[in-house]
C-alpha cells in the first residue's frame, strides 16, 4: 500500500485542487506528482528519508506531500512562518535531508545555521521563495516519472510536531496505515462521508494534522475538489465559498466566530454547504447557535488529536446537541477512565482513552514519551476529561495537562518557559492559558526578574517572537516577586490561572 494512491482511480477531468485561481485535474495531478517523485529520486533520496515541507496551503504543498509519500519518504510538514530557532530544532530532531520551502519560510530558511544541521543536504525553493543556494522545485518537475514505492501499513508516512499529550513538542509518527484508516473511518461514518461532487474549503494549515488529513487527504480520497486558501480573511473567504460552490467546511472555532461577528454578510453565503464541522479546540455553544440562527447552518463539533490521525468523534449526522463532540467514529474504541483506573459510569467524568488503527506508532526517537501515553494494550491516554450521556455522546469537560489551545493550535507551557528562562534578565517564569475573545485562549507569562536586572514587557515579547511561532508568544507578561509553589517546589499554575 501507499497513502499517495488516494489520487488514483478518479476521473481524469475531475478537478482535484484549486490553488491561486488555477484548477488542477486528477490527471494533471497524477502526472505532476509522478514527475516530482522522479525529481526527488534524482536528489539521492531513498525510502525512509525525511523531507521537510515549509509551504503554505497551495499547490506546491499538495504535490510535494503526495510525491514524498509516493517515493516512500517521510513527510515532515512544518510551520512556514516559524522563526529560525524553532524551524532549526524541528529539522534537526527529525534529520530532514531535503527541505522544500515557500515564500513564507524564506527568511527563516535563509537564516538557518546549517552547521548544526548535518543531515540537511538540499533546500528546494518554490516560486517566490528567495533563498540562496537552493534549487528550483519547478526544475524537479521535468524529471522522468517515477512509480509509487510500495510501503507497509506500519511504515511511517508523516512526522507532525505536537504538544498534545506528552509535554514539550515531539514528532508524532503517523504511518500509512494510521492515516488511511482514519480516512476510511470518516468515509464510513454516514453523514460525514465526502462525495466526488463536493468542494472542500482548505484553509486549515496543512502542517496541522486536521488540515493535512481531514481536509486535503479526505478530499483527494473521495475524488472531490479542495480549494486551498493560504490566508484567512472572513470577507474574502465568504466570497470564495460562494464563487466556488463550497459544500464542505472544516474549521477551528475562531473561524466560525469571525463569520458570526462579521457585519453585513449575506445570510445565504453558506447555502450550498452540507457539512460544517469544528475541531482543534472547544467550540463555544454561543458561536454554534449564532451561526445556526444567522445562516441556517448547523456546525457539528468533533474531537481528535494529532496522535489519532486525527479524528476520534464527530457529531456530524447525529442527534448530539450543541456542546457535544458526538459519538466515536466506526472502528474506534473509547473508554472513560476514572482516577482509580476503572471505567467511569454514564454521567461521571473520566480520562479519554482511545484505541484503533488510527492511533499513532509513537513519538520519533522518544520511547519513554511514547510509553507514557500509549499502554501495552494499545490504548492512547489522551489527558482529556469527558463525560458520556445515555445516547453515547461525549462532552469534553477538562484537560489533565496544562495544554493551552490558541486558535486551535497546541501550546505547551514548558516550551514557552524554556525560551523565557533563557532571557538574561529572567530568573523564574511560568506560563498559563487565559480566556481570549478571538483565539479561545491566549498565552500569559508570569516572570521573576533576576536581582539587579530590568526588562520591559515589549522586550520579553519580542524575545519570544524571535524564537517561537507567533501563536506561542505571550500576549501578556506579568512581573511578580515570586511564583506560587507547592510543597514539592512545583509551580502551581492553577493558582496563577
Amino acid at each position: 500500500m501507499n497513502l499517495a494512491s488516494i489520487i488514483d482511480g478518479h476521473p481524469d477531468d475531475a478537478v482535484a485542487i484549486i490553488s491561486r485561481g488555477n484548477a488542477t485535474t486528477y490527471r494533471e495531478l497524477r502526472e505532476q506528482v509522478a514527475r516530482l517523485r522522479g525529481g526527488f529520486a534524482s536528489l539521492g533520496l531513498e525510502p525512509g528519508d525525511r523531507l521537510g515541507i515549509a509551504c503554505g496551503n497551495n499547490w506546491y504543498f499538495a504535490i510535494t506531500y503526495l510525491a514524498a509519500l509516493g517515493a516512500g519518504l517521510v513527510a515532515v510538514p512544518v510551520n512556514p512562518s516559524a522563526p529560525e530557532p524553532e524551524l532549526r530544532r524541528h529539522l534537526a530532531h527529525t534529520g530532514v535531508k531535503v527541505l522544500v520551502a515557500g515564500p513564507a519560510a524564506a527568511k527563516s530558511v535563509a537564516a538557518l545555521d546549517r552547521s548544526v544541521l548535518p543531515d540537511l543536504a538540499t533546500v528546494v525553493r518554490t516560486t517566490g521563495c528567495d533563498v540562496p543556494d537552493a534549487i528550483e522545485l519547478d526544475d524537479l518537475l521535468v524529471a522522468e516519472p517515477s512509480a509509487v514505492v510500495e510501503r507497509e501499513p506500519d511504515d511511517v508516512a508523516v512526522l507532525i510536531f505536537t504538544s498534545g499529550t506528552a509535554g514539550t513538542p515531539r514528532a508524532a509518527m503517523l504511518t500509512h496505515g494510521n492515516l488511511a484508516s482514519n480516512l476510511d473511518q470518516l468515509q464510513s461514518s454516514g453523514a460525514r462521508r465526502q462525495l466526488p461532487t463536493d468542494v472542500s474549503f482548505g484553509v486549515l494549515p496543512m502542517f496541522h494534522i486536521f488540515g493535512l488529513n481531514v481536509v486535503l487527504g479526505l478530499s483527494l480520497k473521495a475524488g472531490s475538489s479542495v480549494l486551498l486558501v493560504e490566508r484567512f480573511d472572513p470577507s474574502s473567504a465568504a466570497e470564495a465559498i460562494v464563487n466556488h460552490g463550497v459544500t464542505v467546511i472544516a474549521g477551528a472555532p475562531t473561524m466560525w466566530a469571525a463569520w458570526g461577528g462579521l457585519p453585513g454578510l449575506d445570510p445565504t453565503t453558506f447555502a450550498n454547504v452540507r457539512i460544517a464541522s469544528s475541531g482543534a479546540a472547544k467550540l463555544p455553544v454561543e458561536t454554534a447557535q449564532l451561526i445556526d440562527d444567522r445562516y441556517d447552518l448547523h456546525i457539528a463539533e468533533g474531537y481528535g488529536l494529532t496522535e489519532t490521525s486525527p479524528v476520534v468523534t464527530t457529531a456530524t449526522g447525529s442527534d448530539a446537541p450543541f456542546g457535544s463532540i458526538g459519538p466515536p467514529l466506526p472502528g474506534i474504541e473509547i473508554r472513560l477512565v476514572d482516577a482509580d483506573g476503572d471505567d467511569s459510569l454514564v454521567g461521571d467524568s473520566g480520562e479519554v482513552y482511545v484505541r484503533g488503527a488510527n492511533v499513532f506508532a509513537g513519538y520519533w526517537d522518544d520511547i519513554d514519551a511514547t510509553a507514557a501515553v500509549k499502554d501495552d494494550d494499545g490504548w492512547l491516554h489522551t489527558g482529556d476529561i469527558a463525560v458520556a450521556d445515555d445516547d453515547g455522546n461525549l462532552y469534553l469537560v477538562d484537560r489533565v495537562k496544562d495544554l493551552i489551545i490558541v486558535s486551535g493550535f497546541n501550546v505547551f507551557p514548558a516550551e514557552v518557559e524554556e525560551v523565557l528562562i533563557a532571557h538574561p534578565a529572567i530568573e523564574g517564569c511560568a506560563v498559563v492559558g487565559v480566556p481570549h475573545p478571538h483565539s479561545g485562549e491566549a498565552v500569559k507569562a508570569y516572570v521573576v526578574l533576576a536581582p539587579g536586572r530590568s526588562a520591559e514587557e515589549d522586550d520579553i515579547v519580542a524575545w519570544c517572537s524571535e524564537r517561537l511561532a507567533r501563536y506561542k508568544c505571550p500576549e501578556k507578561v506579568m512581573f511578580v516577586d515570586e511564583l506560587p509553589r507547592g510543597t514539592s517546589g512545583k509551580v502551581l499554575r492553577r493558582v496563577l490561572r
